[in-house]
């Protein structure tokens, strides 16, 4: 490794209305070299980064890259000079297809024509060079999160650059599809890229990273080189307390809350996307579904909780049957829903934190009187979920926009939660948060079950999934495969199941 830094940034401080995002911020990235940067939600990570990217303006510092002071005015000056970056936020097109997104700006022409067949060709090619598998014919709009989370990454390694930002480039990626992405920054470092990795998975930092920069409030507040610090310090700087892993108790089980029977449901082509799903949750416990994005999980989620209509089959929500396509109906009957998108499904971005705490609640007495919201209400209950959550937000009445990743999956998460409906529906939960704010949120599901709720728990995470769960059911090729108890399978194993593989009996 270089002893000369490929990238300096010295002494950088941003700072919006009420709130000092980074202040007197310096760190080094080395040639060939894996630098992790970790820190809690609003730390200043992706603030940090968008400084570096040109997507945002430091008031205070600078940017030296390749010995060189640099001020970039946009993205496209930082691509110019080799830095490129894969954002928690895809910026895909949604109309076209994943190898026109891919060599989007850099697309092969035959004459003055964009030639598509040999896009396809070179997204085939570093598909296969990465191990990460595309349909280059594939329209973005249709792709599941994890597939666009792939053709994001691809799209940046096509683009050739020296310098790569991933940041939380593994949130929706099985454990092997982690390994292999793992792998392939080892590859690229090896190559002599340099990479800067932002991620809240620990165990990432210290299989993949050489060194590590910790944030806290805007500030660096711990360096290390990787193998001279272990994962419990390193969780301590992050967080500033010990994390506590408590046991979790046997539930007590009760009556079915969510009951599927037969459930289908086919694409516009005749394609089974959901094969006679059967399954049921009772209060007192959290129930797992376990797949690779894309096997049908998102199409479940919908399906259950009306945004999508099924062919047929039934659901059941507390004993009553359930509306084949109204959300409004199937919230009555008693069902909350994290969803998997917190952008496009979510929230309302530049709506504020007061007004999307109150969705899905705004008829409620105790929120409306004679048609009108009890504005001082309103703002109290989201005064109360900021403080209970603990979510970075100047006030109640900050747009959502302004708020980081995972202070909005928080918000959206503690919106849902209050609702103390007897039925969750929690899809990806803690996707792009912290450690401490996992923890936290964990501890709200499993408050929920010993309250005698139920959550249905659909997550790429599977430790999360083993953690959390007291059944599990895997999903592949929109087909239940069983049904397993808790303690009665590792991570490894899960993996093989999700991709459709066997497992012997004794495994």
């Amino acid at each position: 490794m270089s002893k000369k830094p490929i990238l300096e940034m010295r002494h950088i401080t941003k700072a919006y209305p009420n709130v000092l995002a980074n202040h007197n911020v310096s760190i080094k990235l080395y040639p060939g070299e894996i630098l992790a940067i970790v820190g809690e939600n609003g730390a200043g990570k992706t603030t940090l980064m968008k400084i570096l990217y040109g997507l945002e303006k430091a008031d205070e510092g600078e940017v030296y890259y390749k010995e060189q002071l640099v001020n970039f005015r946009n993205p496209s000056d930082a691509i110019e000079l080799g830095i490129c970056m894969v954002q928690q936020n895809f910026m895909l097109f949604g109309s076209l297809t994943v190898a026109e997104n891919i060599v989007y700006q850099n697309e092969p022409h035959n004459g003055m024509f964009f030639n598509k067949k040999e896009a396809v060709k070179i997204v085939e090619a570093f598909s296969d060079r990465y191990s990460l598998p595309v349909d280059p014919n594939a329209i973005i709009e249709n792709c599941p999160v994890g597939l666009q989370q792939r053709i994001e990454i691809l799209k940046i390694l096509y683009q050739n650059a020296e310098t790569i930002i991933f940041d939380e480039p593994t949130a929706v990626l099985t454990p092997l599809e982690v390994e292999n992405l793992l792998d392939t920054m080892r590859q690229l470092s090896n190559m002599g890229k340099s990479i800067i990795l932002i991620t809240h998975k620990l165990s990432e930092v210290m299989a993949i990273s050489d060194r590590v920069v910790v944030m806290r409030d805007g500030t660096v507040v711990a360096k290390s080189d990787t193998n001279k610090i272990d994962i419990e310090t390193l969780s301590f700087h992050v967080v500033n307390r010990q994390i506590m892993h408590e046991p979790i108790a046997s539930p007590k089980i009760g009556k079915p809350q969510l009951e599927i029977e037969d459930l289908n449901l086919l694409s516009t082509s005749g394609k089974k996307i959901l094969d006679n799903i059967c399954l049921n949750v009772k209060s007192g416990e959290i129930v797992g579904i376990a797949g690779v994005s894309g096997n049908g999980q998102s199409e479940l989620v919908e399906c259950i909780t009306g945004l999508e209509k099924y062919d047929s089959g039934t659901i059941k929500i507390c004993g009553k049957p359930a509306s084949n396509g109204s959300v409004y109906i199937n919230r009555d009957l008693g069902i909350s829903h994290i969803p998997e998108d917190r952008y496009s499904m979510g929230c309302a971005k530049k709506a504020s934190v007061s007004d999307n705490t109150l969705m899905g609640s705004e008829s409620l007495p105790s929120f409306s009187k004679w048609g009108f919201q009890l504005l001082k209400e309103v703002r109290k209950f989201a005064q109360s979920l900021i403080s209970r959550y603990d979510i970075k937000a100047d006030s109640e009445l900050q747009k959502v926009s302004e708020l980081s990743g995972g202070n909005t999956q928080k918000m959206i998460a503690a919106r849902e939660i209050s609702k103390n409906t007897p039925v969750l529906i929690a899809n990806e939960p803690t996707r792009g948060i912290d450690i401490g704010a996992t923890e936290f949120i964990h501890k709200k599901l499993i408050e929920k079950r010993d309250q005698g709720g139920c959550v249905l728990l659909v997550s790429s995470e599977l430790s999360e999934i083993i953690k959390l769960c007291d059944r599990i059911y895997v999903i592949f090729n929109g087909r239940l495969h069983g049904e397993i108890s808790r303690g009665k399978l590792d991570a490894k194993n899960l993996g093989i199941l999700m991709l459709g593989g066997k497992i012997s009996e004794n495994a």
